[in-house]
């Protein structure tokens, strides 16, 4: 099996064993992974959290076809490194670990670089375990006031700037976010700061407390009227389904914007002819910026505890797959 690490890395010889959620072909737990040890540039990190993602869950039927450990949320500390400044850190780290050496990296698109692996989902070990590595350049610091409960929300948080930093949304504009899953949940609460008319398009009543009390408008993808057809000016998928696709292109207006933000294994068919004759704008939207995401967490601005459904320990892994269907976020601990 693979450890994860970049083909151009120098492993050093594992010396010990850990406990970790892997997938190889079967999900399941194992207390005899080995442990990793950093290269130059990599810190060791013990999680505090470990966010469990609907990609997660994609992986374990396919999607990227990676094996190894997963995860790829969390909030954890520094016990290894050889920069001794991060040492004992509670931090939190940006997925994708770039060469910063290609003409990709240098032009500040390391995101992209070719030469990346992505945490827990492309060739590089996740969260999942008692320790795992990342690059000190991936990692930032946990402001004191930002709890542990909180800062596990940051990677998918970020994720939902990038729709924001990508496309600048107006106040005066109407926006539709279909899901109301994982995901949904942090792109609702960041859209509803830049003051747009704002819907949520979902399939769980149960969980639209949060967004009601925040004023923000939902509504059942199977009661949508007619009325609301091509009538917004964004329209944000990120249902996980081909269906939430199907839903998101009948809301978008001609000449809108229609942002892909869900991740899975499996094809979904989508008229192109009607996306060019509607002249809309089709936006591609994935990672995004930690800093801003850790800002708005430590002034408030993001609820994130009404949100975790349950907490497992890593030992538990098996049973906190099974409860993250038909549940929002499910925490694990080692």
């Amino acid at each position: 099996m693979s450890l994860g690490y970049a083909p151009a890395q120098q492993m050093v010889k594992l010396k010990a064993a850990m406990q970790a959620i892997i997938f190889d072909g079967q999900l399941r737990v194992t207390e005899s992974y080995p442990a990793p040890s950093p290269v130059a540039g990599e810190a060791v990190i013990r999680p505090h959290l470990i966010g469990l993602c609907n990609t997660d869950v994609e992986i374990t039927r396919g999607y990227m076809g990676f094996q190894g450990v997963l995860g790829h949320e969390f909030v954890g500390t520094v016990t290894a490194c050889d920069d001794g400044a991060w040492l004992g850190q509670r931090v939190v780290g940006e997925i994708n670990a770039a060469c910063l050496r290609c003409p990709t990296c240098l032009r500040g698109d390391d995101p992209h670089c070719p030469n990346r692996t992505t945490l827990g989902i492309d060739r590089r070990d996740g969260a999942m375990a008692d320790a795992f590595v990342l690059p000190i350049a991936c990692l930032h610091r946990v402001p004191a006031s930002v709890s542990d409960e909180a800062a596990v929300f940051v990677e998918p948080l970020a994720a939902a700037l990038e729709i924001v930093q990508q496309s600048h949304i107006r106040p005066t504009e109407r926006v539709a976010v279909v899901g109301d899953g994982k995901l949904g949940a942090m792109i609702v609460q960041v859209l509803r700061l830049t003051g747009a008319e704002l819907l949520l398009v979902g399939r769980h009543p149960e969980r639209w407390e949060l967004y009601q009390r925040q004023a923000i408008p939902c509504m059942h993808s199977n009661e949508l009227p007619p009325a609301l057809d091509q009538s917004f000016d964004v329209v944000v998928d990120c249902t996980g389904q081909p269906g939430g696709l199907a839903t998101a292109r009948r809301l978008v207006r001609p000449r809108g914007r229609l942002v892909l933000k869900s991740t899975f294994h499996g094809q979904v068919d989508v008229n192109l002819s009607m996306v060019v004759v509607d002249e809309v704008q089709l936006i591609g939207s994935r990672c995004g910026p930690f800093a801003p995401a850790l800002r708005l967490l430590e002034r408030g601005l993001i609820e994130t505890a009404p949100l975790v459904s349950g907490r497992f320990a890593l030992r538990d892994g098996l049973r906190a797959f099974e409860a993250a269907h038909g549940h929002l976020k499910i925490l694990l601990h080692p």
